[in-house]
């Protein structure tokens, strides 16, 4: 190719890259100027990288295609240009995949690997070990244990890290070489150094006791390799992790001697090594925090970067630690690489105290105006947990935000600000009239129209509460005259609430609705006319809105006509609410939960009951609609040889209980693997589905439970059971069992806890007042509870015993209170609807009031009675 450009195009300083408007036909057309019989090595080469760029542009070659190639490129090993050889080996790689009979190339490929041309012998080992299989590896095994602890380290380099791929697929011969790869850890070059240590890891890896030899030997010994020094600190820190008290272990002394070592890239290894320990306590991190912070002074970009965002992790769960950098990461502030400046910020944001909040933001307002949008995100989240933390300066945080918000920025940026701004409104009672009048006024100008809508749905929402509300009313009317079609139907839906919310707004807001029956869009005019009506009739539908997941209640209708008598009414009752997810699958180690993370729970949760349908024998039974998934319960210790956890799926009638059972020992399988449960009176087995055959991983089991005829005895109550199986010694690599003898095993389990809160669906009540007025059965106790001393810890007991959703903010408690009211929503399996008041009055204990209504007179005493 002529590499010269035109005088005019050097002029432009413009030039065209051979790898624009590559088509495959045209690349493929030009590779046969590898079967000439004079070579040109620069215009093969070329043809080469344009096969290569198009392949890994997503290019597929069908195998005809790739075989033509690959045959046609074999005839360029006849060229002695390191340039081209260094090609063809890329493109064997890369083509060994597609193209059929490439073993062709072995013996070219052979006398490469083991020929006087060291330029070729590495790259060859790297394409010779891609196209061999494991029988055809048995007669290279020679040439690759020589390669191994070849003085060339390119060479030897080449062979190990093949090696290291080659344990996936034929770990026993690649154990054959472990004296080779020892040799090799003790190589001067730091490369290969690196790589054998790889190699033996990934070979003992699956032997604890193996594993810690190594790590044992090597401690003592003075790796040259910095990289092979931070994989065997990695190594390490794995062992430690595993210990009940890390800073007991041996090794936890050496990853503290690493905090020392002459490489800067060790130290910090061994740094975030100790940081990362899941069971380290804050006092054991002094040590990793002082380098870090050293690490912050640094001159090098990267490293100051390094540190910043350890340090960042760090404060998340031990702020108090990272105290001490403070002043490290002020400095930070008006560092030249934004990526640490925004850490700096955000890392100060989490440690900072509440004195110090207001020297913050003024030192954040500068430099937010200087950086990209992504950065602006990560500092409103930033902003967003310390508003949740200081609560009481909610007043300067959100004046900070409002002038974010008028500031010019894209979806995601201003998104972000309102997501904060309506969880500090949520969370914070007393911040609910700033965050409304700030939303207020960004929507005037607002050009999201996503973000439009969603702020006028939380005027909807909040408004009606506020203690002024007509003036928001303004402010939405102002978007029916002047937006879109989406945003005046978002609108519209915002004054019925406030219309069915206060009575005393109701005439003015009729006048408006009415207004909207003439709009130009069909929506906003079938919304209009629809509340209209509503208003006139039925509030209720619009103070308790249908917030049923929508996917859920297809799967129930879907599920509805598939019966063939429909006599009996589809009970729109029985249908998950969206709400009740971050209720039914929060940790128990978080049981308090924002209304934030709820919604991203809800967001993010997989449809049970689509999952348990792919089971062909629970599709066959009728259990009908899914009313509710429990959280996971574990059955073993975390560290024995079997792991069992449960998960309860309650139907109206049936209780389906899904096993997931994991083998954690890859020499052994394991057959006909089922749970044999021990059942209380009432309970009936319907049907047990257990595993055929369970090899080193996981897989389900599953028991179809048909529920008592009496209610009280469906609660409270744990259920025995035993894991029972086949057990058969097979080979750890391929799975194979050595014998078709076994022999029969069983292993005793957890019992499976059966509590009232697995039977109640936690439901969201708009306007409790109304709810509670229409359920006229009433059962009500009063206790003395000796499980709680103060009214917060009594009310997040009750909550989680009942399993239903508090209403109206009612779980958030003043501080000083000696009494409160909690009122709680839930539906019963089946549907029926429950409402509750517990009235808390702390004396010399607490004591509590139940207040319970339902649809259902039984329901309403056994769930006021359970408490006792």
């Amino acid at each position: 190719m002529n590499f010269k450009r035109e005088k005019k195009e050097e002029e432009e300083g413009t030039s065209v890259s051979i790898y624009s408007n590559l088509e495959k036909t045209s690349v493929l057309q030009e590779s046969r100027a590898f079967n000439e019989s004079v070579i040109n090595p620069r215009k093969c080469t070329q043809i080469l990288s344009k096969i290569l760029y198009l392949l890994i542009q997503g290019e597929q070659l069908n195998a005809n295609e790739a075989t033509e190639v690959f045959f046609a490129m074999t005839k360029l090993f006849q060229c002695r240009d390191p340039v081209l050889r260094r090609m063809v080996y890329l493109g064997i790689k890369e083509l060994s995949h597609i193209a059929e009979d490439v073993i062709i190339v072995t013996s070219s490929l052979t006398k490469d690997m083991t020929g006087k041309e060291d330029l070729y012998r590495g790259a060859a080992i790297r394409a010779l070990c891609t196209i061999t299989d494991a029988s055809m590896l048995q007669a290279l095994e020679r040439y690759l244990k020589q390669a191994i602890v070849d003085k060339l380290p390119t060479v030897s380099s080449a062979a190990l890290v093949r090696s290291y791929h080659l344990t996936f697929t034929s770990g026993e011969l690649v154990k054959r070489w472990v004296s080779e790869v020892q040799e090799a850890i003790n190589s001067e070059s730091v490369m290969v150094q690196y790589h054998a240590l790889g190699v033996l890891y990934q070979i003992r890896k699956m032997d604890r006791l193996a594993v810690t030899k190594l790590v044992s030997k090597l401690t003592k010994s003075h790796l040259k390799s910095p990289f092979a020094s931070s994989l065997l600190i990695r190594i390490t820190a794995k062992l430690v992790d595993e210990e009940e008290l890390p800073t007991d272990s041996p090794f936890f002394d050496y990853l503290e001697a690493m905090l020392r070592h002459k490489s800067e890239l060790v130290i910090f290894e061994a740094a975030h090594a100790i940081i990362n320990l899941r069971k380290i306590v804050p006092r054991d991190l002094n040590p990793a925090i002082s380098v870090l912070q050293l690490f912050c002074s640094s001159p090098k970009p990267a490293l100051r970067f390094a540190a910043v965002r350890t340090l960042n992790k760090i404060a998340i769960a031990h702020p108090t630690s990272v105290t001490n950098c403070n002043v490290d990461l002020e400095n930070l502030i008006t560092d030249s690489n934004r990526s640490i400046a925004t850490l700096a910020i955000t890392t100060l944001l989490k440690t900072g105290a509440e004195s110090s909040i207001d020297r913050l933001m003024k030192q954040i307002a500068s430099f937010v105006s200087e950086i990209s949008d992504e950065f602006k995100v990560v500092v409103v989240k930033a902003i967003k947990s310390l508003c949740l933390k200081f609560p009481r300066k909610h007043g300067s945080l959100m004046g900070f935000l409002s002038a974010l918000l008028r500031d010019e920025g894209g979806l995601e940026y201003k998104a972000a600000i309102a997501d904060t701004i309506i969880t500090i409104i949520e969370e914070n009672p007393e911040a609910k009239e700033t965050g409304l009048s700030h939303l207020c006024e960004f929507i005037e100008d607002c050009e999201h129209t996503s973000l439009a809508v969603r702020i006028l749905h939380l005027l909807g929402k909040e408004g009606p509460k506020a203690k002024n509300p007509s003036k928001y009313i303004r402010y939405i009317y102002n978007r029916v005259i002047l937006e879109q079609p989406a945003v005046r139907a978002a609108a519209v839906s915002a004054l019925a609430q406030f219309a069915a919310y206060c009575p005393n707004l109701l005439s003015n807001v009729v006048v408006l609705l009415r207004r909207c029956q003439v709009d130009g869009d069909d929506e906003v005019r079938d919304r209009a006319t629809l509340y209209l009506q509503l208003l006139e009739t039925d509030k209720n539908y619009i103070l308790n809105s249908l917030a049923t997941s929508v996917v859920v209640l297809e799967s129930a209708l879907q599920e509805y006509l598939k019966k063939s008598d429909f006599r009996q009414p589809f009970d729109i009752k029985s249908v998950p609410e969206q709400s009740i997810v971050a209720a039914a699958e929060k940790p128990k180690s978080l049981p308090a939960v924002t209304a934030a993370a709820q919604k991203t729970l809800a967001n993010t949760r997989v449809d049970q009951a689509e999952e348990l349908k792919k089971v062909p024998e629970l599709n066959r039974l009728d259990l009908g609609p899914l009313f509710k998934s429990s959280v996971k319960q574990m059955l073993t210790e975390s560290e024995t040889e079997y792991l069992v956890e449960v998960v309860k799926h309650v139907y109206k009638s049936y209780l389906v209980l899904q096993f997931r059972i994991e083998n954690t020992l890859a020499d052994q399988l394991l057959e006909n693997v089922k749970v044999d449960l021990d059942l209380p009176e009432g309970f009936q087995q319907v049907v047990s589905i257990g595993i055929n055959q369970l090899r080193y991983g996981s897989g389900y089991a599953y028991v179809v439970l048909s529920w008592p005829e009496d209610i009280e005895g469906t609660f409270g109550i744990g259920i025995g059971s035993t894991l029972k199986f086949l057990v058969k010694d097979c080979d750890p690599d391929t799975g194979i069992p050595d014998s078709e003898e076994g022999y029969d095993d069983d292993y005793v389990l957890e019992d499976i806890d059966i509590n009232l809160s697995d039977q109640i669906l936690p439901v969201s009540r708009a306007n409790f007042g109304a709810a509670w007025e229409e359920l006229e059965i009433e059962q009500e106790e009063t206790y003395a509870l000796s499980n709680a001393t103060t009214i917060p810890e009594a009310v997040k007991n009750i909550v989680n015993y009942l399993g239903m959703q508090p209403c109206d903010r009612s779980d958030r408690i003043p501080d000083g209170k000696s009494s409160h009211s909690l009122l709680l929503a839930g539906l019963f399996r089946g549907g029926v609807e429950v409402l509750a008041k517990a009235k808390f009055v702390l004396s010399d204990g607490v004591n509590l009031q139940l207040t319970v209504r339902a649809a259902d007179e039984n329901i309403a005493s056994i769930v006021t009675s359970s408490v006792g």
